[in-house]
């Protein structure tokens, strides 16, 4: 029986030293600020149709267009016209981000730049740092920000391929009253309230709030679930310079987990029917992901050139991970695929009652400093967090024999006798920034990062206890010069890290429990951009390398060390025009991918990752029909090349292609705004394998949806 669930603001928050600070200089800051009420004046409002900007890029009030690095805003409104629901949805929005083991009921990976991002440690909300290891909604997000490349000014430890920041829905300055129904052709109902505006003798206090509640039912058979999720965010303009904010959101899903197929014994088999389902036993259970996540931030202005802010927030997580487990084929001995004949080994799997707690606290100082022509643009931060999972035993147990026709049944086995790892983590990151603009044309841009890192874990017997401590430093270096008006050269050079332990496997690893030393990635970047509001466009090249260890391949007992290093290389070009009745946008990315220097393993130098595509190709197009005002039609095409399926290279994906279509209409019936939409996910109803992820240690390959209709309605009341 669940415990019930303390508040958001119980005393079981588990705060530390600099978290318990900020939040008394928020309640002191506010309470402060509030004896200035009287002389309340005008807040000023950003125009939400200025550049876009990308608070994850360190330098959030600086447009997109002058900054030497390459992000990817995507709006409210994009992820409302395209029917997104998940972080898997986000593809098709860019080039340089690809799949990495996305399956229906489970959690999301994103491949950016041909490197899986780590759910654990390049996720942002709000700009703090939260576990990607649930279920994400967006349906109350502003945006999704995605900073591709090393991270290291911007993030203490991270996978080197980028960042996602999730931005919440904010307070509107106009009464918003919206109701959203969506359906698709399987059956699937979506509801929405999206409710927004301000009230006070001074209009100082806003809100926003967002309720959803959708029935799942997807086009696999038997993965029918739901979700929901209520949201608040609220405001108060204590004066002109001051102001807090809160928001809090809580979600839950429920729904069945798809396992993946795999190869058959040496053979890449031709794309499935992608409703069958391999989850489909007679005790298969819905995995269960909840979530309660909030923020409180603090903001004043010192004066017109400075100003600081205080933030903390906290994501409390609990997850049912259940599954039943197509994982290989012990009757011809291979681990990593399924049988020749279509056969594979099932495991019952359950992980109920996994907890993940990460509370993070902020502090920001920004400001202008001006030594006689030279301009600086100065920042100064520290962030501290604090991360504690608790897991119980699982199940993780043999049942039978399946098949890839879905039609075996085996008995279950659920007894919890594995055990788990406990793990927790506390960090510290000092961080200091400058913009230093000589003149009106050339800039030099500075920042570094230091990382204090105190880990430890435990199993959750209270077996193997190991921990250590690392500190790291991460700089990064860039300079840009405006060749002419809209038209902006870059180059930039950083680091970014990551920090591992060997598992405390006494009888695998010689080094059992031991902290390697700090992998420690590097990247150069050369960039243009150029543009106007109506037509704007960007080319990117990097060049990115990243230290390898020889984990993965230590089959007996080995000493984990690192192993040669990743080296990728690519081309990034996208651009967007909006001329009359046109909309036409896309990216391209080249990929040239490699492994470099492994003594482990000398066949696999030279080689490509698994799962990363060596082109992918996004465009759209629309066009608003004039002899019909409020009719779009609206189109987009996605291709993706050629990738590995195995490390070798022995196998490889073949290419696909998909176009979906889109009919919005926008109408007032009886003085009410409505907007509809109909749209035809891969309208030409191809079959194809969407990606091959070598996860686990295992092939996996996961088909592309079948022609799918959505049909929706937005209601502005």
């Amino acid at each position: 029986m669940n415990q019930p669930k303390p508040s958001f603001f119980s005393s079981a928050w588990p705060l530390s030293p600099v978290s318990r600070a900020l939040a008394v200089v928020l309640f002191t800051a506010a309470c402060g600020a509030q004896a200035q009420q009287a002389a309340l004046r005008e807040v000023t409002v950003n125009d939400s149709s200025a550049a876009p900007q990308a608070d994850i890029s360190g330098f959030g009030d600086v447009p997109l267009r002058e900054l030497p690095l390459s992000a990817t805003v995507i709006d409210s409104q994009q992820l409302r016209a395209s029917g997104a629901r998940r972080l898997a949805d986000l593809t098709q929005f860019d080039a340089s981000v690809t799949d990495a083991y996305n399956s229906a009921g489970y959690w999301d990976y994103l491949t950016v730049r041909g490197f899986v991002l780590d759910n654990r440690f390049n996720y942002r909300r709000e700009g703090l740092p939260i576990s990607a290891e649930t279920s994400i909604p967006l349906d109350n997000k502003e945006r999704v920000e995605i900073l591709r490349g090393t991270s290291g000014i911007q993030s203490g430890t991270s996978a080197p391929g980028g960042l996602v920041n999730y931005v919440v829905k904010r307070p509107t300055e106009q009464d918003l009253r919206t109701v959203r129904i969506e359906t698709n052709s399987r059956g699937s109902l979506l509801g929405a309230v999206d409710l927004g505006g301000r009230f006070g003798e001074n209009r100082e206090f806003g809100y926003r709030i967002n309720v959803v509640s959708e029935n799942l039912k997807p086009i696999t058979h038997d993965l029918d679930g739901n979700r929901n999720l209520f949201s608040l965010a609220a405001d108060w303009r204590i004066t002109r310079d001051s102001v807090l904010e809160f928001e809090i959101e809580q979600s839950r899903k429920t729904q069945p987990s798809q396992a993946g197929y795999s190869l058959l014994g040496s053979v890449l088999p031709r794309p499935v029917d992608p409703r069958i389902n391999l989850n489909n036993q007679p005790w298969s259970q819905p995995s269960v992901f909840k979530a309660l996540t909030g923020t409180v931030r603090f903001s004043q202005a010192i004066n017109s050139d400075w100003r600081w802010s205080a933030q903390i927030g906290q994501q409390r997580l609990k997850s049912d991970d259940r599954l039943a487990y197509a994982f290989g084929c012990g009757a011809e001995g291979n681990y990593d695929r399924y049988c020749s004949d279509g056969t594979f080994d099932v495991y019952d799997f359950r992980s109920d009652n996994e907890r993940r707690t990460q509370t993070a606290g902020s502090l920001n100082l920004k400001g202008n400093v001006a030594t006689g022509s030279v301009k600086h643009e100065l920042g100064f931060g520290l962030l501290q967090s604090r991360v504690r999972n608790r897991f119980q035993d699982q199940a993780y147990n043999y049942a039978g024999t399946g098949n890839i026709w879905g039609t075996a049944m085996v008995p279950a086995n659920p007894d919890a006798t594995t055990p788990q790892t406990n793990r927790d983590e506390r960090s510290t990151e000092l961080s200091a920034q400058d913009a230093i603009r000589w003149n009106d044309r050339f800039t030099t841009w500075l920042g570094v990062r230091h990382t204090r890192l105190d880990r430890s874990s435990i199993g959750n017997d209270g077996s193997n206890p190991t921990g250590y401590k690392q500190d790291v430093t991460t700089p990064w270096i860039a300079a840009s010069y405006a060749i002419q008006p809209g038209l902006l050269a870059y180059a930039s050079w950083g680091k970014g890290v990551e920090s591992q332990v060997v598992p405390n496997r006494i009888s695998q690893y010689a080094n059992a429990g031991q902290a390697l030393p700090a992998l420690t990635s590097r990247q150069w970047e050369l960039g243009l951009k150029g543009g106007n509001d109506a037509f704007n466009w960007q080319v990117a090249w990097f060049d990115i390398s990243r230290p390898m260890t020889n984990l993965d391949l230590c089959s007996g007992y080995c000493e984990v060390r690192n192993d040669g290093r990743a080296v990728h290389r690519g081309l990034e070009a996208g651009a967007q025009w909006n001329q009359g009745p046109w909309r036409l946008g896309g990216s391209i990315a080249v990929i040239d991918a490699k492994r470099r220097g492994s003594t482990e393993n000398p066949a696999l130098n030279g080689q490509s990752p698994t799962n990363v595509p060596k082109e992918v190709l996004r465009a759209q197009a629309a066009y608003r029909v004039a002899s019909v005002p409020g009719l779009e039609i609206a189109g987009q095409l996605s291709y993706e090349g050629r990738r590995n399926v195995l490390p070798d290279g022995s196998i490889t994906l073949p290419s696909w292609t998909r176009v979906d279509a889109v009919l919005r209409y926008e109408t007032r019936l009886r003085g009410v705004n409505t907007s509809w939409t109909l749209a035809v996910d891969n309208l030409f109803d191809r079959r194809y394998w969407k990606e091959s992820p070598f996860q686990f240690s295992h092939v996996y390959l996961f088909p592309g949806a079948p022609r799918t209709l959505r049909l929706g309605v937005s209601i502005a009341l």
